[in-house]
């Protein structure tokens, strides 16, 4: 026995030597653990190291897709109106003008809009549920908001608006959807092909994740365009291939242009995945004749293309002649289900007469993919969990509103048609005033909530801003901006014909201020024409 303690302890003793000896030798190394102790490093070699260490993030080294994107509608011109709407702040007589007049960005109730009564009661109910047992209630809220929030919060997991759900949306309000789509369209809708997303905008990115493989992977794009899907294809690393509307026929999309672009990319090794359509226009407000539609899904079926149908303007129609068709019922009415042609539907609850921005609710309806397709875009969707519920909540209220017999069916259309035909007499006066300019056309606004006039720049104008350098039409609105406190956003954010220059104007600012608007732009105009005429 004690031979057996003696000869385990001569062994304890041996080993514990053993890696005494290893430790030295690793810490007497040259070389070193990626965690290694405070003790191991001496002061003076930490603080030279430091000092000649670069920055780990520099321009240099992030990703160059991030450089390579550009966001208009939030870019250079507005990050100087916010700058001088903070000296207006401190000190009022700064300019002059008394306040920054934002005409860049469709954010409705940042410009005075109202929400929608019937929405807003609902949400508020949803959020705070224990009120709706309250006999007060009764009189501060509409029988079918309060009938409303029960639904909603019956197909909600444990009745919480603050809890994750299913990661494509809650089922009860992708039933919803489904049903006014079915009833916008006349033809069947599936929840399981919708996608409740924070807004349009990440439903167009996981798209783009999705179809884009590397930068020979193109999608056709509208010029102009909508700053999101050149900023998203760049970010994902694929190739914008242009096509370009027609500004003399209204910014018609003529699908000869399509086929044009398409088989100049293919030329150049370019495999063309999908075709972006954004109906109505947003920069340009043209809305496209059910005819036109058909063309266009017989061109995407022919060339093996994914539609994305970009439809958030759908309400935002001004003109009698023409009306909302959406590309899922075209191409049902043509005859094409799910095995003829892949098409994903883009909704926001930001847009229409909502303006419904900040809460970040929309969908994507997603058909004509194979169930191992749906799986990974299922599995994208779920990395990010869910999107927001308020979001959601309101998603399903706008395509199931009140209906005619439910107590709030006559103030909702109220509302809801005084915003829009408020919008349609905006876009008229605003309109008018752009075609009366020098130098300045103006496409009628069929819907959606901008102006995209075209402006010729005398060449002294041309040259002053190259001396700047910056476009034409930047320079034109950078001027406009310190002279008046008007915000438009250059054209050449959104794509234009080479050698053509336009601005983009939104039609949101409340009624009352847009005579105002019409007389700074009118004398700005003259003023800035006169200064560089001949």
């Amino acid at each position: 026995m004690r031979r057996f303690v003696i000869g385990s302890a001569r062994n304890l003793i041996e080993s514990s030597r053993q890696k005494y000896q290893f430790e030295r030798s690793i810490l007497s190394s040259p070389y070193r653990f990626l965690s290694s102790s405070p003790a191991a490093d001496s002061p003076s070699s930490s603080s030279s190291s430091s000092s000649t260490m670069a920055h780990p993030v520099s321009l240099n080294t992030i990703n160059p897709k991030v450089i390579e994107c550009e966001y208009a509608v939030r870019g250079e011109i507005v990050t100087l109106a916010q700058k001088l709407q903070e000296e207006i702040q401190t000190k009022p007589d700064a300019h002059p003008f008394e306040e920054i007049l934002y005409c860049n960005i469709g954010n409705p109730q940042s410009l005075g809009q109202q929400p929608i009564t019937f929405f807003r009661e609902v949400l508020a109910l949803c959020d705070h549920p224990a009120i709706l047992d309250k006999s007060e209630t009764q009189g501060l809220f509409s029988a079918d908001s309060i009938e409303r929030a029960w639904q909603i919060l019956d197909q909600i997991p444990g009745r919480a608006t603050g809890a994750y759900s299913h990661s494509q949306g809650i089922k009860g309000l992708r039933d919803t959807i489904a049903a006014g789509i079915e009833a916008r369209d006349g033809f069947p809708a599936d929840p399981n092909d919708i996608f409740l997303t924070d807004g349009a905008s990440p439903a167009v990115h996981m798209m783009m994740q999705l179809l884009i493989r590397s930068e020979k992977d193109g999608i056709l794009c509208p010029i102009p365009q909508y700053p999101l899907y050149s900023a998203s294809i760049a970010l994902h690393g694929g190739t914008l291939v242009p096509y370009y509307l027609d500004e003399a026929t209204g910014w018609g999309l003529e699908v000869s242009e399509l086929k044009k672009q398409l088989e100049t990319s293919r030329s150049k090794g370019i495999t063309v995945r999908a075709l972006v359509v954004i109906n109505p226009g947003n920069p340009t407000g043209q809305v496209l004749a059910e005819e036109n539609q058909k063309a266009i899904v017989e061109f995407c079926k022919q060339e093996g293309l994914v539609l994305l149908a970009d439809e958030v303007y759908q309400e935002n129609v001004y003109v009698p002649e023409k009306k909302f068709h959406s590309f899922k019922k075209v191409s049902r009415s043509m005859g094409y289900g799910e095995k003829d042609i892949a098409l994903v539907s883009f909704q926001s609850v930001s847009k229409g007469y909502y303006g419904e921005c900040g809460k970040r609710g929309g969908y994507m309806e997603v058909t004509g993919f194979g169930a191992d397709v749906r799986e990974q875009i299922y599995k994208v969707a779920s990395v990010n969990l869910c999107s927001n519920i308020s979001g959601q909540i309101l998603a399903s209220l706008v395509m199931s509103p009140p209906k005619v017999g439910d107590e709030s069916y006559e103030s909702y259309s109220a509302e809801r048609d005084g915003i829009l035909s408020s919008l349609a007499r905006r876009a008229k006066t605003l309109e008018d005033a752009f075609s009366k300019l020098e130098g300045v056309t103006c496409n009628k606004a069929e819907g959606a909530m901008y102006l995209f006039p075209r402006i010729d720049l005398p060449e002294k104008a041309i040259k002053a801003a190259e001396a700047a350098k910056k476009a034409p039409d930047a320079y034109y609105c950078q001027r406009l901006l310190a002279a008046t406190g008007i915000v438009f956003v250059p054209g050449s954010g959104f794509g234009q014909v080479p050698g053509t220059w336009h601005f983009r104007c939104t039609i949101l600012p409340q009624e009352e201020k847009i005579p105002a608007i019409v007389t700074r732009l009118t004398d700005f105009h003259k003023s800035f024409m006169d200064e560089f005429r001949g």
